[in-house]
């Protein structure tokens, strides 16, 4: 999961608190930055016709060239991440190659400031299925176990930092959908134990990728798509919309108004949604 910003301030990490990165709003007092999930792939699917690079250089610097790209990434780890070497994606050493990347374990994004307060959550440790069932595949959990510990500290600074804030936005990136009509259906551990937490905490969208206020946002197309497999149990007047194909999604952000759109993979708008919140004043 990638998310692009500019203007960029690692503040202190307190104890038993997630580690909280600064980036400042743009002149007019706005926020502007682009969703991209399940990128990579060294090259290929639409990614670059590169063939000899090493492989950061394959899914990241030489694909990502656009001079409107040459922003802040923010990066949350995903399944396929945890069946490399997690510590190599997580070293500072790869900010050295390319300062644009920062990827951190969990951390909160704090935007404006005040304005919102992004919290990107590692949500793959959640998954049973890849600990009781892996199949072929070879996780690297270092840093993780005992699981259940690890879990528990996440939800307890998750929660913590959700209570404390103060930003007129509030916003959940993870790679793993709570709701979803595509291949790999809903996530049932982040529906009990994430869930609940975002609802109490009035969280206003989970970008990842229903029953409460909370937004279900699900851009997955940053590389392989079309599996055809959509999942027609969904109410349509709960799927606001779904494209089974690549793309990425924009969101643009004042304190009272949000407009996301959805893009293919030519550039074209294919679906619009905005929402506004009235700012309280004070008396």
């Amino acid at each position: 999961m990638g998310l692009l910003l500019g203007l960029l301030l690692v503040l202190p990490l307190a104890k038993a608190e997630l580690e909280r990165v600064e980036h400042a709003a743009k002149a007019d007092g706005s926020l502007s930055f682009l969703v991209v999930r399940d990128w990579g792939r060294k090259r290929l699917y639409n990614q670059s016709q590169r063939v000899k690079d090493p492989a950061f250089h394959q899914s990241f610097s030489d694909i990502y060239t656009a001079p409107s790209l040459q922003k802040q990434w923010y990066i949350v780890l995903g399944n396929h991440d945890y069946r490399g070497n997690v510590e190599a994606q997580l070293s500072p050493m790869l900010r050295k190659m390319d300062t644009r990347w920062l990827c951190l374990r969990s951390f909160i994004l704090i935007a404006g400031p005040q304005m919102a307060e992004i919290f990107f959550v590692d949500a793959t440790p959640f998954v049973s299925n890849y600990f009781i069932d892996p199949k072929d595949h070879v996780y690297d959990w270092k840093g993780i176990s005992p699981r259940l510990h690890y879990i528990n500290n996440l939800l307890l600074e998750f929660e913590s930092g959700l209570r404390e804030s103060t930003a007129k936005w509030k916003i959940v990136v993870g790679q793993h959908t709570t709701k979803s009509a595509g291949h790999h259906g809903n996530t049932h551990e982040l529906a009990i134990h994430l869930l609940p937490i975002l609802q109490a905490y009035h969280v206003d969208l989970y970008i990842s990728n229903t029953d409460s206020s909370i937004q279900f946002l699900t851009s997955g197309g940053g590389s392989k798509a079309w599996r055809g497999d959509v999942n027609n149990r969904w109410n349509p007047q709960k799927m606001k919309f779904y494209y089974d194909g690549q793309g990425f999604m924009s969101v643009e952000m004042t304190e009272t108004d949000v407009d996301i759109k959805f893009y293919d993979v030519f550039g074209y708008a294919i679906y619009k949604w905005s929402t506004s919140k009235l700012i309280s004043s004070a008396m």
